[in-house]
């Protein structure tokens, strides 16, 4: 049985029709903006205009879209300019798919401090890529990436991690010649991430020692004591998550699976609630 396909505004109406508008309490002034443009886009709530055939006369009538950067559909239009502006600066060479990830223990902490947490995601993946990537042990060349940030994963679960679309190769350190890597190679994982990982425990012990940081809910415990230092110790001795592949289209793989949460990824479950469908059978799915 086919269920009937939602929009995002849907959902978002059936919470906004809530009496005790319980669900929406907890949202910042920029995320009940969200809410409230996503509900009213191209509805008659921000007006419109009339549309008639110069040949038959009919005539329909188009509403005004809300333009907020989070909303699915006025974005389809913004991502897909973004995606042939980006492909237009792809070179002629073999590309990858390289991914950072963030371990599970990080997430509490990522929520409270985004600005820093993610900045600091993009901090050390950056060096990372670019120390190893210029060893002459392993390429010995500077490179260039394109690095796109998605806070969630395919479960549409809390999940930061970092998309980096990779030329094969980079510039000699005199700038004059190409060097390409191995075919079907770009640089070791387990190098990246345990470089990676270094990096970022560095860079998070430093914000937190210069005050950078915030502790509430299940992460207040992290104030006190040895516990932010013990948190640092558990993650250290993990192995991170960093993978690296050739990706499956010449154009940016990132943007290709951005649209986890697409407006034709919500279905009906029942008279009480929605349900988040999601693409299961994506070649990608494993990288995040």
């Amino acid at each position: 049985m086919n269920r009937p396909h939602l929009e995002l505004a849907d959902v978002f109406n059936a919470l906004d029709s809530d009496s005790s508008k319980t669900d929406t309490q907890s949202l910042n002034s920029p995320q009940r903006r969200a809410f409230r443009d996503i509900i009213q886009c191209r509805s008659a709530a921000l007006g419109g205009h009339v549309e008639r055939c110069t040949q038959c006369s009919h005539e329909q009538i188009a509403y005004n879209s809300c333009r907020n950067r989070h909303c699915p559909k006025c974005q389809a239009a913004a991502r897909k300019e973004w995606t042939q502006k980006r492909a237009a600066e792809l070179l002629p060479v073999e590309y990858f798919h390289v991914v950072f990830t963030l371990p599970d223990q990080l997430s509490p902490l990522a929520l409270q401090n985004k600005r820093v947490i993610y900045g600091l995601l993009f901090q050390a993946a950056s060096e990372t890529l670019l120390k190893i990537a210029a060893d002459p042990k392993h390429l010995g060349a500077v490179i260039g990436f394109l690095a796109v940030l998605h806070t969630w994963g395919q479960t549409l679960q809390h999940h930061p991690h970092l998309h980096c679309v990779v030329p094969g190769g980079g510039l000699s350190p005199d700038h004059f010649r190409w060097i390409g890597c191995r075919k079907g190679f770009f640089l070791p994982v387990k190098v990246l991430s345990r470089l990676f990982r270094g990096k970022f425990v560095a860079y998070l012990k430093a914000a937190n020692e210069q005050g950078r940081l915030v502790f509430r809910g299940q992460s207040k415990h992290l104030a006190e004591g040895d516990h932010f230092a013990s948190l640092l110790n558990e993650v250290s001795k993990r192995e991170w998550v960093v993978y690296a592949k050739r990706p499956v289209w010449r154009t940016s793989a990132s943007v290709e699976v951005s649209g986890a949460l697409h407006p034709s990824s919500c279905y009906i479950q029942s008279t009480t609630g929605v349900a988040f469908g999601r693409k299961s059978d994506l070649p990608m799915e494993r990288l995040c």
